[in-house]
């Protein structure tokens, strides 16, 4: 992808494939950005992305703290719940959400569109629940005598001990949504408001396929997420373990 994204769509196609970068990358880029406004849809990428990951962050912590330490009726049957919502197939969804995001809620080609629908995301209230349910009960208990409220417990005991989790989490979150294609494709429908992969589908035409804009947009946006996996790589392998099991 690298070195295809440095060369003009002739060598791409030719008998004997370049094995080593080119001059084309300008001239790729330069046609990727006339004909989808990449830079815009790469920003706009960024915001969503960026903003999904810390608020359902948030939303999937305080959910999974409160399955995993308080005790409130209909809990069990709550979270059960939760977890049926995986069997709904996502095209199921589609319709409905749609008709309630972009007719009801007038939010098509907005950022709260393409964020909100997913931010109680199940997958993350369950890998937290799990996370913190290896929180001692003695160390809340211990705050709760020393006159901790529930919400300093909650941000200055509890969420330190899953920081790896956390980390885990933030880089699914961000993968999961800077990669969606599916749905800003049917709520965003102006140029303007284009994420990434939805820029980068416009390139596939019924007649003419730009793979030199492909390669050069597939290659600028993996670098993001590069840099979160990198930052973050320290906690992946313990979050990932300690959200798994329960002791």
């Amino acid at each position: 992808m690298l070195v295809f994204s440095t060369h003009p769509e002739t060598a791409i196609f030719s008998p004997n494939p370049p094995l080593w970068f080119g001059g084309a990358f300008r001239e790729n880029f330069d046609g990727l950005q006339a004909d989808t406004n990449f830079l815009r849809a790469l920003g706009n990428s960024t915001v969503i992305s960026v903003a999904y990951t810390l608020l359902s962050m948030l939303l999937t912590s305080l959910a999974g703290f409160a399955f995993a330490k308080y005790t409130f009726p209909g809990r069990n049957l709550l979270f059960g719940l939760i977890l049926a919502t995986l069997t709904i197939p996502t095209f199921v969804t589609i319709i409905p959400q749609f008709i309630l995001v972009a007719r009801d809620l007038k939010m098509s080609n907005t950022y709260w569109a393409v964020i909100l629908p997913t931010l109680a995301n199940t997958i993350g209230i369950f890998y937290m629940r799990q996370a913190f349910q290896t929180v001692p009960d003695d160390l809340l208990a211990a705050a709760r005598i020393d006159g901790a409220s529930e919400p300093r417990i909650f941000w200055q005991i509890a969420l330190p001990v899953v920081r790896p989790a956390l980390a885990a989490l933030a880089i699914l979150l961000f993968l999961a949504s800077w990669n969606d294609y599916l749905w800003p494709l049917i709520v965003l429908t102006q140029k303007d408001s284009y994420t990434m992969p939805v820029a980068l589908g416009t390139l596939v035409g019924l007649t003419r396929v730009s793979w030199g804009g492909i390669m050069v947009g597939t290659a600028i946006a993996t670098v993001p997420f590069l840099m979160v996996f990198l930052a973050l790589q320290r906690h992946f392998v313990a979050g990932i373990a300690g959200g798994a099991v329960k002791d």
